[in-house]
């Protein structure tokens, strides 16, 4: 394995050694193993690396000799409870990410249903989504509610809980969860939206 590569990922990610670890189920001693030489993954953590950095499996390795700026993002037909990071089986399409954006944290796209975001943002279009738990109030977010399918919905913060809006509000009025709601349903923020790819 590169571990400069690995170790430029992961900083650039913003994980720490443990952090990274963690979501390989590793300890922290073997991420600085990798990252200084002197040991090697095995392919099944080698192919979680390059999941969670949205790179090669020979990037990783230093095999890789292209000098391609961008990577692949698997594009999701839906998004539901407990999504995996890998949950590029259920991919039904794919985007292209310039490598600089893909290294500051997850990406994944999601093909667009309904009509509440039109006119902006059309059935069938893709979002490119970067996965966080928690947006700034006004941003566009991909929001699960009681654990089904999510919806793409502005979020507006206020002191009481949240209110999720539509663009298309003639047809789809605003919709307020409480503090409480946000717990019990629950209300989940999956990711911000970060960029919009119009489909014709």
């Amino acid at each position: 394995m590169n571990g400069k590569r690995l170790k430029a990922l992961r900083e650039n990610a913003g994980f720490t050694q443990k952090e990274l670890a963690d979501l390989v189920s590793l300890t922290p001693k073997a991420i600085s193993f990798y990252e200084l030489g002197e040991r090697e993954p095995t392919g099944e953590v080698l192919i979680s690396l390059s999941k969670i950095f949205n790179v090669t499996t020979d990037y990783l390795l230093g095999n890789d000799t292209s000098t391609s700026k961008y990577v692949k993002i698997p594009v999701l037909g839906k998004v539901i409870a407990g999504f995996p990071t890998d949950a590029i089986e259920e991919a039904i399409d794919w985007e292209e990410i310039p490598r600089e954006m893909a290294a500051t944290g997850e990406y994944f796209g999601l093909k667009v249903k309904g009509h509440s975001m039109e006119p902006r943002i059309l059935e069938g279009d893709v979002v490119i989504v970067k996965r966080q738990p928690d947006v700034e109030s006004g941003k566009i977010a991909v929001v699960l509610i009681n654990g089904n399918e999510a919806t793409l919905k502005r979020v507006k913060k206020q002191k009481e809980g949240i209110t999720l809006i539509a663009t298309n509000i003639s047809i789809y009025e605003p919709h307020f969860y409480t503090n409480e709601e946000i717990e019990k349903l629950p209300v989940q923020i999956l990711g911000e939206v970060v960029e919009l790819r119009g489909k014709f």
